[in-house]
């Protein structure tokens, strides 16, 4: 059975200027084991569909379609109905370690309480051995030392490290990692991933990675899903995704990333223009005002509904099957 299935899942947000559409109609599936890679500029909707997922959303949110776990309808339930499923099947890193820690609680008692929230049997003791045995697992020196420090103590590299630990503390069948390399350094970010993918092989979970890096996305998923202003533009298997691109906007994302092998010197190709703003959506594909490929009366006039490019590899654009060979980026 698909362990998670989202389907025309649409969130707006009310403000003074008008409703803001954050995400539109997006849709997609995770299996068990799987890894899915979210990806997109700031502002896509990838944290916003990530909160949506685990009902995290602020109260004035307004959301619509369906999230169903393992066949099981998660919207509109009760904030009662949703605790045994919140850190228990489906749980969370964040991409703010020292935001989402307490700062007056040692990280062993913090990770002790994500255990006791869901299993009242343990005592003190076994949940402080608990504790201890969950930041061996995820690699941290010390780990008895280091469950009684507090959060401030830690480098940035250990707090991520206790926010995995915790979220993998009732190994979950879920796990949504939201940007869990942001502000590290590449060697620490490369630790980090490396501990999500052994957590991964320990509990065969399930990873919604959520990121705007795609080296990492390369590295570690089995599919990957690029959002644009709150819709789905591209998915597919994360080789099709990258060798095969067809969406001009995925292929601007790949451009745009640093190569070794550039034989040229010079400034990195960039999108042009800015995404639109959430309020004052485009009319037709989203992209088109930015998009080299755009046919006027055509782009910016029809919606693109996901054409089928490859073996479970979709696009969303109407000119997706004129454009140039299959993979090749901007100039």
């Amino acid at each position: 059975m698909t362990l998670l299935e989202v389907d025309d899942l649409t969130v707006r947000f009310p403000t003074d200027d008008g409703l803001v559409t954050a995400v539109a109609g997006l849709s997609f599936r995770i299996e068990p084991g799987q890894t899915l890679g979210v990806v997109g500029e700031s502002g896509s909707g990838k944290s916003i569909t990530s909160m949506a997922v685990l009902g995290i959303l602020p109260r004035r949110a307004q959301v619509s379609g369906s999230i169903r776990l393992r066949g099981r309808e998660l919207l509109g339930l009760s904030e009662r109905e949703l605790r045994p499923v919140r850190g228990n099947r489906i749980a969370m890193i964040f991409q703010d370690a020292l935001a989402a820690l307490n700062p007056v609680r040692t990280v062993g008692e913090q990770i002790a309480e994500a255990i006791r929230v869901h299993d009242s049997r343990p005592n003190r003791a076994e949940l402080r051995r608990r504790a201890v045995d969950l930041l061996d697992v995820v690699g941290i020196p010390s780990p008895a030392d280091r469950a009684r420090q507090y959060p401030h103590e830690l480098s940035g590299g250990m707090r991520q490290r206790v926010m995995i630990a915790m979220s993998i503390a009732n190994e979950p069948e879920l796990l949504i990692a939201d940007e869990p390399t942001t502000a590290l350094d590449v060697t620490v970010q490369a630790q980090i991933m490396d501990v999500v993918e052994r957590i991964q092989d320990r509990t065969d979970a399930a990873i919604l990675l959520v990121t705007h890096d795609l080296g990492v996305v390369a590295g570690v998923a089995d599919r990957v899903l690029v959002m644009y202003a709150g819709t789905k533009v591209e998915e597919g298997p994360v080789e099709p995704i990258f060798y095969e691109t067809a969406h001009p906007y995925t292929r601007g994302l790949l451009a745009s990333l640093p190569r070794l092998n550039r034989s040229e010197r010079g400034e990195l190709y960039r999108i042009p223009g800015q995404p639109p703003s959430p309020l004052h959506r485009p009319a037709g594909c989203a992209f088109h005002p930015r998009c080299r490929y755009a046919r006027p009366g055509q782009c910016d006039v029809d919606v693109p509904p996901p054409a089928e490019v490859g073996d479970a590899h979709t696009a969303s654009c109407l000119r997706v099957h004129e454009l140039d060979e299959p993979g090749e980026v901007p100039a």
